[in-house]
């Protein structure tokens, strides 16, 4: 009899030891959160509810503490939707309102202070306001906007338990609402689960599942504390790191910046599935995301044993863009460190696509203006108005084409 129980005890044992082991991949966390089931996880729809719950049961797994509300892994917030990502939010109660919810775990290492990690989760939905698709309405499924973010988020988890790192706690959150307005870190940055002047830095991953072959990535918010340029450049396994000192962005560091925290925001840049149905999980480049979870680790490592970061105001980069009243019809490679402002990919039916200009392709000169970089590039393309016709000089493969544009 004895024979038979021991070995069965000890299946037993293996059988839970095995369930404990299971590890997730990166694909798996972004295939699921960016599958068609989630219909695009648009903010206060069940879809993104659904998403919720899959972020929140990963954290359990992860053995993080729940830090919502009442105890729970959810901050639920409520709210009238805004359009440009700088405004104000208005968080209402009732019948018309829409509500988002953040999903936040904590890991507890009984430390004075505490690092933030995040990642908004939510998407466009069926498309609407925000889509750059022109063909009626397709699942959104968001796989590198920003499934790609919160995966990496997931892993980062995983990764600070195993490791030795026990001078901080840890804050993991997921944010519902960016697409529409930075709206569930918004609401967090001002309807705190832990105390704001415990927080030495936050960091933020939005659409870091791109990375070129080149392996650029750019990090914001390095001017935001004194010390990230030095953390940043000394960890670098080897991207070609694209440094912006603004702690004010599209994305949700701005709402911790805005506190008074430092930031860093990490990017791999846009490209022709940005906002579209064709932003798949397939398309996304898992090695480059495992190579920055790594970067991340690597930073918070070097930080560790250090004081509270010291904070510094940024110039805010927004406030300087000029307003322009006509477009080419391009996205800008905003990764592009070189002189002009280099094409990623063309629209449809718009100026630049009727001209015949292509990706790749490098604006050095529109009209009267020389073109050196984005911010001189709006400058020049501020000048126009509907109507008018005006020649662009570009660099393709190192020859210079004139084109004459007409908005």
């Amino acid at each position: 009899m004895k024979k038979i129980v021991i070995p069965l005890i000890l299946v037993l044992i293996v059988s839970c030891k095995q369930e404990k082991s299971i590890a997730y991949r990166l694909q798996d966390d972004v295939y699921f959160l960016a599958s068609d089931s989630l219909k695009g996880r648009a903010t206060g729809t069940d879809q993104e509810l659904q998403a919720a719950s899959y972020i929140k049961e990963r954290m359990q797994g992860l053995h993080l503490k729940p830090a919502g509300d009442s105890a729970t892994f959810y901050q639920a917030f409520s709210f009238t939707p805004k359009k440009d990502p700088h405004q104000e939010a208005t968080y209402v109660h009732g019948d018309d309102a829409v509500t988002g919810t953040n999903v936040i775990g904590f890991l507890d290492n009984k430390a004075e202070h505490t690092v933030i990690i995040g990642a908004h989760y939510d998407h466009l939905g069926m498309g609407g306001e925000g889509s750059l698709y022109r063909e009626g309405t397709a699942i959104h499924n968001g796989a590198d906007d920003n499934a790609s973010g919160v995966a990496v988020m997931l892993q980062l988890a995983d990764s600070l338990q195993q490791k030795d790192f026990k001078n901080n706690n840890y804050l993991f959150m997921a944010f519902s609402g960016e697409e529409i307005g930075l709206l569930g870190s918004n609401y967090f940055a001002k309807n705190p689960t832990i105390n704001l002047d415990d927080v030495t830095y936050m960091v933020n991953m939005d659409m870091v599942g791109r990375l070129r072959e080149d392996k650029t990535l750019s990090v914001s918010g390095t001017g935001t504390s004194p010390i990230w340029k030095q953390v940043l450049n000394a960890t670098n396994p080897g991207f070609k790191l694209v440094l912006k000192e603004s702690g004010v962005g599209p994305s949700d560091h701005t709402s911790f910046y805005l506190q008074d925290i430092p930031v860093l925001h990490f990017f791999t840049g846009q490209h022709e599935d940005y906002h579209k149905p064709t932003d798949d999980a397939d398309k996304l480049n898992y090695e480059g995301m495992q190579m920055i979870t790594g970067y991340i680790t690597e930073v918070i490592r070097e930080l560790d044993d250090h004081p509270k970061l010291v904070f510094k105001k940024t110039k805010n980069e927004s406030e300087e863009v000029p307003r322009f009243k006509v477009t080419l019809g391009v996205v800008p490679d905003y990764l592009f460190d070189g002189k002009g402002m280099r094409i990623d990919g063309i629209s449809e039916d718009r100026p630049a696509q009727k001209a015949g200009l292509q990706k790749g392709d490098v604006v050095v000169q529109m009209g009267d203006s020389t073109v050196v970089d984005m911010m001189s590039y709006m400058r020049a393309l501020s000048a126009f108005e509907k109507g008018n016709t005006t020649k662009v000089i570009i660099n393709r493969n190192g020859e210079k084409i004139a084109v004459d544009i007409t908005f």
